[in-house]
């Protein structure tokens, strides 16, 4: 039976997007399983044992197998790498991660990769992704996977979703990376750092 993860970011005690995090999980438990709600996430989890950012991991199929506290440090990202793929699919954060992890063996001498899909940009192995035009900041409409934090920085009107091609990169300077355990700003890079080969 294929198995699902949820990270839930926590520090100084406190837990971040909660709620969020529910949700996406109700939703893959509906989608997969056919259960209509999550499990009762906040009663399984102790956050105040946690002052430094902590990755809370929490692994499930039809029920909650294992949760982990793992301490927490921001990967440096300074360059991407444009990799294709048309036929990627991660739309629910699964355990089995090997087609990013292949994608990932691709990057050659950058940090990270920025996945393309169809010719649009998509996210990349870690984190979802949004870029500046001067005026305001786009994530792509369709990304690999829908994270907590863009579902919650769209809700708040601090993103929006535009379709951003790989030929569109000219248009912006700036790109951010964020996820549950990053927070949006924490990585950010000048789009002159996105290697096309």
């Amino acid at each position: 039976m294929c198995r699902f993860i949820e990270t839930i970011h926590i520090e100084c005690g406190r837990i971040y997007r909660l709620d969020y995090h529910i949700r996406r999980m109700a939703a893959t438990m509906h989608s997969v399983f056919g259960k209509g709600d999550a499990m009762c996430l906040p009663g399984l989890l102790v956050p105040e044992k946690y002052k430094e950012r902590t990755r809370c991991r929490i692994e499930y199929d039809d029920e909650i197998r294992k949760i982990e506290y793992i301490p927490y440090h921001i990967r440096p990202v300074r360059s991407l790498k444009l990799v294709a793929d048309d036929e990627i699919d991660y739309s629910l954060k699964s355990v089995d991660r090997s087609s990013l992890d292949r994608l990932f063996g691709c990057r050659g001498q950058a940090d990270e990769i920025l996945i393309v899909k169809n010719g649009l940009l998509t996210d990349t192995s870690i984190a979802n992704i949004a870029l500046w035009d001067g005026y305001r900041w786009s994530t792509p409409r369709i990304p690999l996977l829908a994270g907590t934090n863009r579902q919650y920085l769209l809700d708040n009107g601090i993103i929006h979703e535009a379709d951003i091609r790989a030929d569109d990169l000219g248009n912006y300077s700036k790109i951010r990376l964020f996820n549950a355990m990053i927070e949006f700003g924490e990585v950010e890079l000048d789009c002159r750092m996105i290697s096309f080969v």
